[in-house]
């Protein structure tokens, strides 16, 4: 999923500009679009993507320059996913409004399953046994304080655990005979927390990328450095992108390799307080009137991403699993197409129809290497993610509206119908300009 960094088009800077206030953001982007700036980008091509970080997580976009990208791949619609943070949520609203995309906001989290017969299995974090990666989706406007106040305590929690994991950086960066890093001054203000966003595992190891990069240089000075003290020699696309010391993108690529490499050594395992009981979570959105999703993985054999190592999780168990999510009280679940082999998600989807679990689709975004284009949505097999795409749209601005109406809403005038018809009339009102 790596972009050709050539002939990129130029957008007015504000759009992307973290300083500035969501409100001028927008502004800047409207400015785009009645100057005409959508008509020099590439036509719709009937993609979508419900899985974009943004700058309130680890990404190199606001929520407007995520939906301008989005417009710019020739997608549809777009769906913003923050770890622990539904602050990219308004922002993201108005601009896929402006630039005429669908829309579909939430979050993700982690949750705790040490409670249940799968507490000593890897689910689908990489890092954990009994934790499991979820989203929560279509969420209506007017529950985002609701959100706010859920993740308060996640949020808190995790920064305690921030703060102990950067007490491991600096104990690597001692060995390597560097100054440490301070939790508040450096690596908080990488992020969006003072404005309701997370701070993730990727900001930690972005400021010891700038660290290293401070003290070696880019290129051949750091590539000897990181040999010599971390016993780390780089081969391949790693080692083109670090010789490189013009590169644009070099501090986000050499987080890639640290990730991939050091993240082990410093990681440490999340408390309850900051992964909440899974059954928790599912009553939260339902009583909200969001779609609790179930994130899948799959056995990795080689990852797209370039920062998780082959390794088993849940394939091997699924048949078990997926009948326990939806008694958690999961309605969806959602997984990207380009990560998993084709049988892996032809199997996983048989198993998705017999639950009665909306099938969502979005490959993360947060990395300006990565594409936001998905060319494997526009297969036939997968027209029904598209479909339900359309129809999480329509959902989150119809709950919006009326709290009774839902694509799970029992009160909602089609909850007598089935999965299949409800997605489908719910879709046709999603594409509707309204």
């Amino acid at each position: 999923m790596n972009r050709d960094l050539t002939d990129q088009p130029a957008y007015p800077p504000e759009i992307n500009d973290p300083a500035a206030e969501p409100a001028e953001r927008i502004a800047a982007l409207k400015g785009f679009v009645e100057a005409g700036g959508l008509a020099s980008l590439p036509p719709l091509n009937g993609e979508i993507n419900n899985h974009i970080h943004t700058i309130y997580s680890f990404s190199p976009y606001t929520p407007a320059m995520a939906a301008l990208k989005a417009r710019e791949a020739g997608l549809e619609a777009a769906g913003s996913v923050d770890h622990d943070s539904y602050a990219a949520a308004g922002e993201m609203r108005e601009a896929c409004a402006l630039t005429g995309l669908g829309c579909v906001t939430g979050f993700e989290l982690r949750v705790s399953l040490r409670h249940t017969e799968f507490a000593d299995r890897k689910i689908n974090s990489p890092d954990s046994k009994g934790i499991a990666y979820v989203t929560v989706q279509g969420i209506p406007l007017w529950a985002g304080e609701r959100v706010g106040e859920f993740l308060k305590p996640v949020t808190a929690a995790r920064r305690k655990r921030n703060i102990r994991m950067t007490e491991g950086l600096n104990r690597i960066l001692a060995a390597a005979g560097l100054g440490g890093l301070d939790y508040e001054r450096d690596v908080e203000p990488l992020s969006m927390y003072r404005e309701g966003g997370s701070v993730t595992e990727r900001h930690l190891l972005y400021a010891l990328s700038l660290r290293l990069i401070e003290a070696a240089g880019p290129g051949e000075g750091l590539l000897q450095f990181i040999k010599e003290k971390f016993a780390l020699e780089l081969s391949g696309r790693n080692l083109s992108y670090l010789s490189d010391p013009d590169n644009p993108y070099y501090a986000y690529d050499l987080l890639g390799v640290l990730k991939g490499s050091l993240n082990d050594r410093i990681f440490i395992q999340p408390e309850d307080e900051e992964c909440p009981r899974v059954e928790t979570l599912t009553a939260f959105a339902q009583s909200i009137n969001a779609i609790p999703s179930y994130a899948y993985l799959g056995d990795v054999t080689e990852s797209v991403t370039g920062d998780k190592k082959a390794e088993k999780f849940e394939d091997d168990y699924l048949g078990d699993l997926i009948p326990r999510l939806k008694d958690f009280g999961f309605q969806g679940l959602t997984y990207m197409p380009p990560r998993n082999t084709p049988a892996q998600l032809a199997r996983l989807r048989r198993f998705c129809r017999k639950q009665d679990l909306l099938e969502i689709s979005g490959v993360d975004i947060n990395s300006p290497r990565q594409v936001f284009q998905c060319p494997e949505i526009r297969r036939p097999q997968f027209a029904p993610l598209v479909e339900s795409t359309w129809a999480l749209a329509a959902h989150e601005r119809l709950a919006s509206a009326d709290p009774r109406q839902g694509l799970f809403n029992p009160e909602d005038p089609l909850a007598g119908k089935s999965l299949a018809e409800r997605i489908a009339a719910f879709a046709g009102l999603g594409r509707r300009k309204w």
